[in-house]
């Protein structure tokens, strides 16, 4: 029988090293938007100098895409850290997303289509983490309890042994990591969308609010 990991149990035993070390090392962060890297940024910046990578080509549309930077930018420069967090934008790669996406355009959340944008965000994140020397990277999307953590963890264990550089195990929704990003984002009056990212999401669920519409007309 598999036994199940503990990944915040995994993350705090590297944590616990690094406050032994004399040079803070550097964590190369993948974010979707700012409020999922809200509470992220607050608990790693103690241990890392933090670079968020915005990579996200999955986004859809344009404005949408171009809101959640300047959001990221605004938290990063609003947020009280300890050590700096800088900000790498990365290609708006759209092409790429419908590519993987191609005959999975109805599926529903969290299946198949996901991982492989979990894959494409989370290859490239390695890739820019090798090529500019970064001692760690790692991605906030364990923090949505509506994305699994189990196979994010996975993809980037197999990213790192692609492109030899270390992953940051994580599964920050855990001690009320999501709550405190809920928290955070009320504080800092952020923009929180209703919707993951990319268009099939989107759809999905306002496939999700009819229905619930239909269901409980009461609430309309």
């Amino acid at each position: 029988m598999d036994i199940k990991r503990n990944y915040q149990k995994e993350l705090e035993q590297v944590l616990s090293t690094l406050t032994q070390k004399e040079v803070t090392p550097t964590l190369l962060l993948h974010s979707c938007c700012a409020p999922c890297s809200s509470y992220v940024l607050e608990y790693l910046s103690q241990y890392f100098n933090i670079t968020i990578f915005y990579y996200n080509p999955n986004i859809s549309f344009e404005d949408e895409y171009y809101r959640r930077i300047e959001e990221q930018n605004r938290l990063i420069r609003s947020l009280p850290v300890k050590n700096p967090i800088r900000f790498l934008q990365g290609s708006y790669e759209t092409e790429r997303f419908y590519s993987l996406a191609k005959g999975y355009e109805t599926d529903p959340e969290g299946g198949p289509r996901c991982f492989s944008c979990y894959e494409l965000r989370l290859d490239e994140t390695a890739r820019i983490a090798k090529e500019q020397g970064f001692n760690y990277f790692t991605t906030t999307l364990s923090i949505s309890p509506h994305k699994n953590a189990s196979k994010l963890n996975d993809i980037g264990e197999s990213m790192s042994k692609k492109y030899d550089t270390p992953y940051l195990y994580s599964d920050f929704k855990k001690k009320n990591g999501y709550k405190r990003s809920i928290e955070l984002s009320k504080e800092y009056d952020l923009y929180r969308q209703d919707f993951c990212g990319c268009v099939y999401s989107k759809a999905y669920n306002e496939k999700l609010r009819q229905q619930n519409a239909i269901d409980n007309p009461e609430h309309m």
